[in-house]
């Protein structure tokens, strides 16, 4: 097991009726800006339990803020933040709004430009106001660790950033908030959270079997909830709840402690957002397989841990087991309707350099636990996907 420091601070607050909590969780001297996204949370009654729960507190509301969020979109909520003087944020919706509150955090005291907190990763970062998050879409597990990804649409750019200043102070976790959620955002959460895990789990044993066996009961609780989230005739409370902690813990450093760490699908993953809009679930499950085959021998041991603890295969020639276990990853996506091909996004060969040039004038050249996916071999996986 390789070294490492784990401290995490956000206080969870889990169960039916938790926004409730708001009135002891938020300072009671607080000026709250609440950070939602669209109109959803109007509807569904959850932004009247939050004001509700505010009590007196002097508190208004941004909307507005994106799927993927955008650094424009954000950069108008800091511009509220600082002329209302509000001293604490509220995001109350999906990992969207929970990473801009993250990145609007951190503007709203930085000096100089914003935008360099992206360019510099958050390296930058000295403080930020405090922040809690009100979940109602699980996917990103963003309500429980300090990482962000902001899109800048002027520059066609997505970047990722993290700081320890920017962890939610606390976030109330509803699964009762996930039962108005269509099934794409529910196949999408169960898809991102996969992932996460996989980007954590699938690199080179260092015989951290702790981590390793948390991995792949996160796994497993994906797979056996997934399909059933989506045929349920009524929202199943138990299931929403496992997937939605499950998605928290795929992403809040625990299974990532002490273990190499790979997340090269998301970096192309998000090339794929930036230039064609497609969800970020949906780019990961174009992407993984393909990286998979690409990079089965640099994964082998890990490969066949995979295929036979969370998919039980344990018949055929190791090469056999490895291609049956990744073509088991690509028919679960595939069954959660999340296409895992480019041309089920309309997108042909045409689309792949552009792909490799942005990642380039990203920087993204060494990508992976062993820094060994190039541009070339991120071209290679583009290919293999279409």
């Amino acid at each position: 097991m390789l070294n490492f420091d784990f401290h995490n601070p956000t206080h969870i607050a889990f169960g039916k009726g938790r926004i409730a909590d708001l009135a002891k969780l938020v300072p009671a001297q607080a000026r709250v800006l609440i950070l939602v996204g669209g109109s959803s949370a109007e509807k569904t009654g959850t932004l009247g339990e939050v004001r509700a729960a505010l009590g007196e507190r002097h508190h208004a509301t941004f909307s507005g803020i994106e799927p993927n969020p955008s650094y424009e979109t954000s950069m108008k909520a800091v511009e509220q933040a600082r002329e209302g003087g509000f001293d604490f944020l509220l995001a109350v919706g999906g990992g969207s709004v929970i990473d801009a509150a993250k990145f609007i955090a951190a503007a709203v005291r930085f000096e100089g430009d914003p935008w360099s907190i992206l360019l510099k990763r958050g390296r930058n970062i000295t403080a930020a106001l405090p922040f809690g998050a009100v979940l109602t879409l699980p996917a990103t597990g963003s309500e429980m660790n300090n990482g962000s990804v902001i899109t800048h649409r002027g520059q066609g750019a997505k970047l990722a950033f993290s700081s320890v200043h920017c962890y939610p102070r606390f976030s109330v976790l509803d699964p009762t908030k996930t039962y108005t959620l269509p099934p794409q955002q529910l196949a999408n959460g169960v898809v991102d959270a996969f992932v996460h895990t996989v980007e954590q789990y699938l690199t080179y044993p260092v015989d951290a079997r702790v981590q390793d066996r948390f991995a792949e009961g996160i796994l497993q609780t994906l797979i056996e909830v997934g399909p059933r989230l989506l045929t349920a005739p009524e929202p199943v409370y138990d299931d929403r709840a496992n997937l939605m902690w499950a998605a928290t813990m795929a992403l809040n450093g625990l299974i990532g402690a002490g273990v190499p760490q790979d997340w090269s699908t998301h970096m192309i993953g998000h090339e794929l957002t930036a230039a064609h809009g497609i969800d970020h679930a949906r780019t990961l499950a174009i992407v993984l397989p393909a990286m998979l085959h690409e990079r089965r021998a640099q994964k082998k041991d890990k490969l066949l841990q995979y295929g036979e603890r969370v998919w039980g295969i344990t018949q055929g020639s190791e090469d056999e087991r490895i291609t049956a276990a990744i073509e088991r990853t690509r028919d679960f996506f595939e069954r959660m309707g999340v296409p895992t091909r480019l041309s089920g996004y309309g997108l042909g060969a045409d689309a792949v350099g552009p792909l490799v040039a942005q990642l380039e004038a990203h920087g993204m050249v060494q990508l992976s636990e062993h820094r060994d996916v190039t541009p070339e071999v991120s071209r290679r996986v583009l290919e293999a996907a279409l």
